[in-house]
């Protein structure tokens, strides 16, 4: 399994329409609204790295909205 942190920067006013649209894909199992570079944090699940990347670019940045991503990959010690 692949964990990754996604932080998200919006379009002014465009924080709530993202965050709602967010809540919709089935990998994102925490989403956080933030204050500061970036205006949401959200923790993806997927079963390898391959399709974490395709989650952020296909149903992340697609998004109506979304700016910017930065992605950080989690591990388990």
């Amino acid at each position: 399994m692949a964990i990754g942190f996604v932080l998200i920067s919006t379009a002014p006013a465009k924080e709530h329409e993202v965050y709602n649209e967010l809540l919709k894909v089935k990998q994102i199992v925490e989403l956080h609204p933030l204050f500061g570079e970036y205006d949401l944090i959200a923790k993806v699940e997927a079963e390898d790295f391959n399709e974490l990347g395709q989650i952020v670019v296909d149903k992340v940045r697609t998004i109506s909205g979304v700016i910017d991503t930065k992605t950080l990959t989690g591990i388990k010690f």
